[in-house]
């Protein structure tokens, strides 16, 4: 069943919105002071492109203990990522959400977006598990 929303949500704007994280990405990446945010930046492009199946939880809660992302650290790093880039590509996913909304058949892909447009504000200290609890990518 993953497989058949993963499919219908690239065409419900998941693709550009996988892009767009791409591009964020990038401009974190050519800032040379950026580049923690790019690596959160492309796993958030792979979990924005397939989100069925998976999904983003704290990695303090999942590993029982603090690391540099959970702490005081992830914190600022959120901030900084809120200021440049978390706004714009939640506003995205909110925008898509407000468009899938309209339909019965867009409202399960609407949700996903708003769930994505959370992640999307403060993304540094999480962890992509598939839902069996196998981590899928860390950032």
């Amino acid at each position: 069943m993953s497989l058949i929303l993963n499919i219908l949500w690239l065409i419900f704007g998941g693709f550009f919105m996988a892009v767009g994280w791409v591009l964020v990405a990038f401009i974190m990446a050519i800032t040379i002071v950026g580049l923690p945010w790019f690596v959160a930046a492309m796993n958030m492009a792979h979990l924005s492109l397939l989100p069925f199946g998976r999904e983003a939880v704290n990695r303090e809660v999942l590993s029982g203990r603090e690391d540099i992302g959970t702490g005081p650290l992830g914190v600022i790093g959120n901030i900084i990522w809120f200021l440049f880039g978390g706004i714009w590509l939640a506003l995205g996913h909110i925008l898509w959400a407000v468009a899938l909304a309209v339909t019965i058949i867009g409202i399960p892909f609407a949700f996903q977006h708003v769930k994505l447009a959370g992640l999307a504000l403060a993304p540094i200290g999480k962890i992509v598990i598939n839902k069996n609890n196998i981590p899928a990518a860390r950032y």
